[in-house]
């Protein structure tokens, strides 16, 4: 899911907590993300913001899951009720839940975070979900496996390396599709510029063609004190070779 850089739940997390208005509460919190970039410090900070997480991204108005479901549901012509979906960094399941709607049905899930899982488990729209850290390891699945796979929020500066989008293609069927997301602010235009040089050269290599690029002006609330109003993002669609 949606993805900021983490730290360790500190006093700051905990005090914020107390702000009266809303915005403001999550704003903080999520700035307080940047004070750590290990990856036990992303798990830890995840496990803390686990039970709020939901309620926390309905304020900063994040939408990516929408965007990334109406995306994928727009191209998408097999048998949605027999296809699987691979949800990378599931989070709590927001985009699950989104692409149901859209008539899937069958969900494996993976992500870092045990209490997210938990939370996931609960909407009983996953057949599998797994507790894997992403860009340690292989994903925990054969090659070409997959009808969709799917990856909202992670792919962002701070969090999991561009390159784990070759993990993502190698799980999915030929013919089938990959949709990932990332954020197109200030901060994140580097990460962004080097996911779509590593997209583009996967392209060339044939193993997958670009079919959708999509560039949403209001993708979620801003946080940094640099930046008003809204944020952009961006969803990418391939379908493999």
């Amino acid at each position: 899911m949606w993805r900021p850089c983490a730290s360790t739940p500190n006093k700051r997390f905990y005090m914020m907590s107390e702000v009266a208005d809303p915005f403001e509460r999550v704003k903080a919190v999520v700035l307080s993300c940047h004070e750590g970039a290990t990856c036990q410090e992303k798990v830890d900070f995840y496990n803390s913001w686990a039970m709020t997480y939901e309620e926390d991204v309905a304020v900063l108005e994040y939408r990516a899951p929408r965007f990334a479901a109406d995306t994928i549901t727009s191209h998408f012509s097999g048998d949605r009720e027999a296809a699987v979906v691979l949800d990378v960094a599931c989070g709590t399941g927001l985009v699950a839940k989104v692409l149901k709607n859209h008539g899937f049905r069958q969900f494996v899930g993976i992500d870092a975070c045990e209490p997210m899982l938990e939370m996931a488990r609960k909407k009983n729209l996953y057949q599998d979900l797994k507790l894997t850290v992403l860009g340690d390891q292989p994903l925990p699945f054969q090659q070409e496996t997959f009808d969709v796979v799917v990856m909202v929020g992670a792919l962002s500066i701070g969090h999991v390396p561009h390159v784990i989008i070759r993990e993502l293609c190698k799980t999915t069927k030929r013919g089938g599709y990959v949709c990932m997301t990332t954020r197109a602010n200030q901060d994140n235009l580097e990460y962004k510029a080097g996911l779509e040089q590593e997209i583009k050269k996967m392209e060339d290599e044939g193993l997958w063609t670009s079919v959708a690029v999509t560039l949403i002006e209001q993708w979620e609330r801003a946080v940094s004190e640099d930046e008003e109003g809204y944020i952009p993002g961006v969803v990418y669609l391939c379908q493999k070779l």
